[in-house]
C-alpha cells in the first residue's frame, strides 16, 4: 500500500527560487532543485541570515501577525521551504509579545470595599480575549483569580505517559510533573462551532465532507512546569507566570508560579487546510540524540536528562505496565530539528537536505541574533505541512480525506515537507517513534503530527477538519458522548495509526 500511494503522489520537481523581499539589505536567497539535489548559500554567512527575516518583526513588542491568506506568500502555484519557518517564527513572536492587560483586585479602604484595577504587561497568547484557553474537547476554560492561566493536564500525546523532571537539576530530591494547556484563536472557535452546528444540529453537512478551517485558524499546545525545581540563578531565562495549579484534576487549585518549557504553533494558511505544524522548545531542557555515536549525552544537569549518556530509545519508552520510562531522566530530541538522519547523514525523504535543515538553524540564528527578551531562550524546532501546489481546494481536500492515515508519509514522492519527524521534547516525548528499537527506524516508519493527526475522525467519517483532536472531541462531547468514551475512541484511533506505522 505504502509503494502504491508512493508512486500516485510522485510530483514533478519544481524549480524553487525566492528573492529576500524580507532583507534588511540587498542579498538573495536561492532553493534550487536540481540534478544533485536542493542547494543554499551557506545558512552560516552573515549577509545570508539578513535574508531569513523582516526587519518588521522586531523590536518584540511591535511583531505583527504574519500574512496568510490571500496576497500572502502562500497564495501561489509554487512555494518555497523557507515560508513555511518563516510563518512559524514570526506567529510564535506574534503570539509571544507582551500586551497591556487589566486586573480587578478587590480591596477594603478604610472598612468600604473598594477595586483596584491594577495594568501589567503579559504575552498576547495568555489575553483571553485574544486567545481562548480551551479544554480538549473545545470548552472554554473559566479562569481563576490572579492567574493567567489553569492547569489541570498531565497527559502526553498518544503515549498516555507523563513526563517528569530531573531531580538533580536544581540538587534536589523532588521531580515536578510537566503540565499543558490548550488554546485556540477565536476564528477557529466561531468556526467549530459553526460546523458543530452544520453536523450535529441541522445536519446540513455531511460528517463526510471537504470543509476546512479558514484562514487564521490557530490552535496552541503549551507545556509548562512549577517554576521552583529550576535553579534560582537560571529563572530569568525562561518565561515565568502564575498558573491555577491542580493536582486532583481539577477540584482544588493552588495559584503557583510556573515556568513555559515548549509550545506547539499549529495555524491554517491559505492552500493548506491541514495546518502548517510547528514546535518550539526552551534552549537547555534536553541534548539531541547523536547518530554518529548511537548516544544522547550531556555533561551537565538539564531539566529533562539526568547528566552523562544514554543509548537508544529507552529515555522515550513509556510502559504502561509499570507507569515510568525505562530508563528515567533521560528524554532527549531524538531528531534535531525533526530532520532524520542516521549515522551516514540525512535519510532520503519526500524532499532533499540540507536545505531544510540549514532554513531552520538559520532562521533561529537570525531571530536570537534580534530578540532582546527572554524569548530568545527558545528555539524553533521545525514544522511540518504538506505539498499542494498547484492543487485545487478540492484537491487539498481529497489528499487530506482521501489519503487519511497516509499523509505521514515520508517516502520520495509523497506529500509531507518540512521536519518529517516532528515532535516536541515535552509534548511527544514518548512518540518521537512507534519502534522498539532504534536501528529499525528508517524513511518507512517515521513519526510526525501526521502520524496522529490524520483527516480521519474518531468514528471513522473523513474531512481536514478532522485534523484537529479538539475539535473531534467537540463534536462528539456535543452528540451525547462522554470524556471517557471519546478518550477510548481517540485512543482506539490512534492505536490504528501507530500499528500501521510500525508495519
Amino acid at each position: 500500500m505504502k509503494n502504491f500511494v508512493a508512486v500516485i503522489l510522485k510530483k514533478t520537481p519544481v524549480l524553487l527560487c525566492y528573492i529576500g523581499i524580507f532583507c534588511a539589505i540587498s542579498c538573495t536567497n536561492i532553493e534550487k532543485k536540481g540534478q544533485t539535489g536542493y542547494q543554499t548559500i551557506d545558512s552560516g554567512q552573515t549577509d545570508t541570515l539578513s535574508c531569513l527575516v523582516s526587519p518588521s518583526w522586531f523590536p518584540h513588542e511591535n511583531t505583527p501577525p504574519p500574512k496568510e491568506g490571500i496576497h500572502s506568500p502562500f497564495d501561489a502555484s509554487e512555494t518555497t521551504n523557507l515560508i513555511f519557518h518563516q510563518w512559524s517564527w514570526q506567529k510564535f513572536l506574534w503570539l509571544t509579545k507582551p500586551v497591556d492587560t487589566i486586573s480587578l483586585l478587590p480591596i477594603l479602604v478604610q472598612g468600604t470595599p473598594e477595586i483596584l484595577i491594577l495594568k501589567s504587561k503579559i504575552p498576547l497568547f495568555l489575553k483571553q480575549e485574544q486567545i481562548h484557553q480551551v479544554t480538549s474537547s473545545m470548552k472554554k476554560v473559566p479562569q481563576q483569580f490572579g492567574t493567567t492561566v489553569v492547569l489541570t493536564d498531565t497527559g502526553q500525546a498518544g503515549s498516555g505517559g507523563v513526563l517528569k523532571t530531573n531531580p538533580a537539576f536544581n540538587n534536589a530530591s523532588n521531580s515536578a510533573t510537566v503540565y499543558y494547556s490548550i488554546h485556540v484563536s477565536p476564528t477557529m472557535f466561531k468556526a467549530a462551532h459553526a460546523f458543530k452546528d452544520s453536523i450535529v444540529i441541522e445536519k446540513t453537512l455531511d460528517p463526510n465532507n471537504s470543509a476546512s478551517f479558514p484562514v487564521s485558524s490557530l490552535e496552541l499546545k503549551v507545556s509548562w512546569v512549577d517554576a521552583s525545581v529550576i535553579p534560582s540563578d537560571q529563572l530569568s531565562n525562561y518565561f515565568i507566570t502564575v498558573a491555577a495549579l491542580s493536582s486532583d484534576g481539577g477540584i482544588t487549585f493552588t495559584n503557583t508560579n510556573v515556568a513555559l518549557l515548549g509550545m506547539h504553533v499549529v495555524g491554517v494558511v491559505e492552500n493548506h487546510p491541514e495546518f502548517i505544524w510547528a514546535t518550539f522548545e526552551h534552549n537547555d531542557l534536553a541534548p539531541n540524540y547523536n547518530w554518529k555515536t548511537n548516544a544522547a549525552t550531556s555533561t551537565t544537569e538539564k531539566l529533562l536528562f539526568k547528566s552523562t549518556s544514554t543509548s537508544g530509545i529507552d529515555g522515550i519508552t513509556w510502559v504502561d505496565s509499570t507507569k515510568a520510562t525505562i530508563v528515567p531522566y533521560k528524554a532527549f530530541d531524538l531528531f534535531q530539528f525533526g530532520v532524520p538522519v542516521n549515522a551516514d547523514g540525512y535519510l532520503e525523504t519526500s524532499q532533499s537536505e540540507p536545505l531544510n535543515f540549514n532554513n531552520i538553524k538559520g532562521i533561529n540564528i537570525c531571530v536570537k541574533n534580534n530578540l532582546k527578551d527572554v524569548w530568545a531562550n527558545y528555539f524553533y524546532n521545525g514544522s511540518i505541512w504538506l505539498d499542494t501546489d498547484g492543487m485545487s481546494k478540492q484537491q487539498q481536500a481529497n489528499v487530506i480525506s482521501g489519503l487519511r492515515n497516509c499523509i505521514a508519509n515520508a517516502d520520495v514522492g509523497s506529500f509531507a515537507r518540512g521536519s518529517l519527524n516532528s515532535a516536541n521534547v515535552t509534548m511527544e516525548t514518548y512518540t518521537q517513534t512507534f519502534q522498539d528499537s532504534i536501528h529499525k527506524i528508517d524513511v518507512g516508519n517515521l513519526a510526525s503530527c501526521f502520524s496522529c493527526h490524520s483527516g480521519e475522525s474518531y468514528t471513522g467519517m473523513s474531512s481536514p477538519i478532522y485534523l484537529s483532536h479538539i475539535f473531534n472531541s467537540f463534536i462528539l462531547s456535543e452528540s451525547g458522548k462522554t470524556l471517557d468514551e471519546i478518550e477510548l475512541l481517540k485512543a482506539k484511533q490512534e492505536i490504528e495509526q501507530i500499528l500501521q506505522m510500525m508495519q
